[in-house]
């Protein structure tokens, strides 16, 4: 029955786990929110704009570092109005049960290179008022016009270590369809359980070769009957329109697309037995 100090603990009883709103480290994510019995309606993607230009090699590390929250960032922010001091802060590592903090933390690298801005760094351009902004601010503001948004990557996109706040930070962000010269195989299949589409280049083509700034917008359709591994068509706002290898690979990947990603897929799973 373990010791006195073990005995002494307090554990909240029940069947569901009674989130602690004060807790900045354990908080209940928004991944189900709005989601409904029936599977959703999953059109076209329309007037996206792109919140990131990238170009090859884009780890899993500079998409959801894991290290040590920076004073000036957006989650030092949020720490901060909660009552935290710096030397509280953390890490991202030790706050991945946050999703406040984790949404902020996506692409925080210092050392990301996002072409749509001068400098190196986690700050990337608000397409419609030109300004510069941290990557999560100005993915915020997107969101206050219901703005869906897209990157656009080189080779390699998610190399490194495994990591599932590489996919799950970008769909908090509000990013629906990664458009890459190549994906890593376990990241590509972590991005597709989240609900986000992978689109390839064709061979041949990339960002550079089809002179996309990454201030234009885009509009992707997903056919109703779409197949594994089929092409489909990117059209931009300047007239331009390119194919795209879609990279759902197998019939479940368009299985959990259909579902809004494997979450929900597990849900209404659940609630059918």
């Amino acid at each position: 029955n373990g010791s006195n100090s073990w005995q002494s603990l307090t554990a909240p009883s029940g069947q569901l786990y009674p989130w602690d709103p004060s807790s900045t480290y354990i908080k209940n994510p928004p991944f189900f929110q709005g989601m409904t019995k029936e599977l959703p309606h999953l059109g076209s993607i329309q007037n996206a704009h792109v919140l990131l230009l990238l170009g090859d090699s884009v780890t899993t590390d500079h998409i959801s570092p894991a290290g040590s929250i920076a004073r000036n960032s957006p989650a030092a922010r949020y720490l901060a109005k909660r009552g935290l001091t710096p030397r509280d802060f953390n890490s991202y590592g030790s706050r991945r049960g946050n999703d406040d903090v984790m949404a902020r933390g996506t692409f925080a690298n210092i050392r990301l290179v996002n072409k749509l801005v001068s400098q190196s760094g986690p700050r990337t351009l608000h397409i419609p008022s030109g300004e510069e902004l941290d990557v999560f601010d100005a993915a915020e503001r997107y969101a206050l016009t219901n703005t869906p948004l897209i990157a656009i990557v080189g080779k390699e996109y998610g190399c490194g270590s495994s990591r599932d706040w590489a996919a799950k930070g970008p769909f908090l962000l509000g990013i629906k369809a990664v458009i890459a010269e190549s994906f890593e195989r376990i990241h590509r299949s972590n991005l597709v359980g989240m609900g986000i589409i992978p689109l390839q280049f064709l061979p041949g083509q990339n960002a550079e070769s089809l002179k996309l700034t990454g201030k234009e917008t885009y509009t992707i359709d997903i056919p109703a009957d779409a197949k594994p591994l089929q092409n489909i068509t990117v059209k931009v706002s300047t007239g331009q329109s390119f194919e795209v290898l879609l990279r759902f690979d197998t019939e479940v990947d368009l299985l959990y697309y259909q579902h809004g990603g494997i979450l929900n897929y597990m849900v209404r799973k659940m609630l059918d037995a």
